[in-house]
């Protein structure tokens, strides 16, 4: 089971160019729905005219080289190792989510169009069962256990809002495509596409795009420090009276840097 190819037995009742012309359309949805939620929110103009502020509020001029040290260093801690999350807990559950959302997406890929009727595929049925298996340890972990509202506030893990929408798409599209894969069966299969159509042509509604904004905000406000703007935040130092005065309490003005940062000592499940 794990070392089989679960597209290649479609082809006896499905066209194999109807499995990848799906494949294609999915890719073109995606497509679609991030420029028309760069476009309805204005995500991209947002970004340039920051960008373009603080070019001309910079305390000191950026050059090419830092430049490039910037974006080396958000692609390796912001993308790569999921930076911006403090939680361990939430960034290993990312983690094991956006790893196994890649090799389930990229295996797939190559089974449909390459393997699209070979039983044996070399290496790529492991890794689209391991990329899915990954998928569902973070994404359930994430949903019954970690959520704000639910670790924190005390909500029903059942409780479902439109900004879940994303990630019950993804679980329920990977689920029912791993029992497919085990257990057969058109019913599987049809569960299967109708949860991955929603996944894929849902990107103007959920936050499926956000993936491609969070390494553009994460270089900006790399930047945005570089150059001494912060997106006219305070800096992590109080050494500088410029700084000193920028916050509005008097009381943190002189204070040591990590006073006011006893709410972090344990986790808010008091409710």
């Amino acid at each position: 089971m794990f070392t089989s190819n679960p597209f290649a037995g479609l082809s006896a009742s499905i066209p194999s160019a109807v499995i990848q012309w799906y494949v294609v359309v999915m890719v073109v949805l995606v497509a679609a729905g991030t420029l028309f939620d760069i476009v309805h929110k204005g995500s991209a103009k947002y970004f340039f005219e920051n960008w373009r502020k603080s070019k001309a509020k910079g305390a000191k001029p950026v050059e090419a080289g830092e430049l490039a040290s910037i974006a080396v260093r958000t692609l390796a801690v912001d993308v790569l190792a999921s930076g911006e999350f403090c939680n361990a807990r939430r960034r290993v559950a990312h983690l094991l989510t956006m790893y196994g959302f890649i090799f389930y997406v990229v295996s797939t890929a190559v089974l449909v169009f390459k393997y699209p009727t070979a039983a044996a595929a070399s290496f790529w049925p492991q890794l689209w069962w391991l990329g899915g298996a990954m998928i569902l340890v973070g994404g359930y972990w994430f949903w019954f256990f970690i959520r704000v509202d639910v670790a924190a506030e005390g909500n029903s893990p059942l409780r479902v809002v439109r900004a879940d929408l994303f990630v019950l798409s993804l679980l329920a599209s990977v689920t029912l495509g791993l029992l497919w894969a085990w257990l057969g069966g058109a019913a599987w299969f049809a569960g299967y596409m109708l949860a991955t159509t929603v996944l894929f042509g849902s990107v103007a509604w959920s936050k499926f795009a956000h993936m491609f904004f969070k390494p553009a905000a994460a270089f900006e406000k790399r930047v945005a420090e570089a150059n001494g703007t912060n997106q006219n935040l305070p800096t992590l130092t109080r050494d500088d009276p410029a700084q000193r005065e920028r916050h509005s309490m008097e009381l943190l003005k002189n204070a040591p840097m990590d006073m006011g940062l006893g709410i972090k000592r344990e986790p808010p499940r008091h409710y």
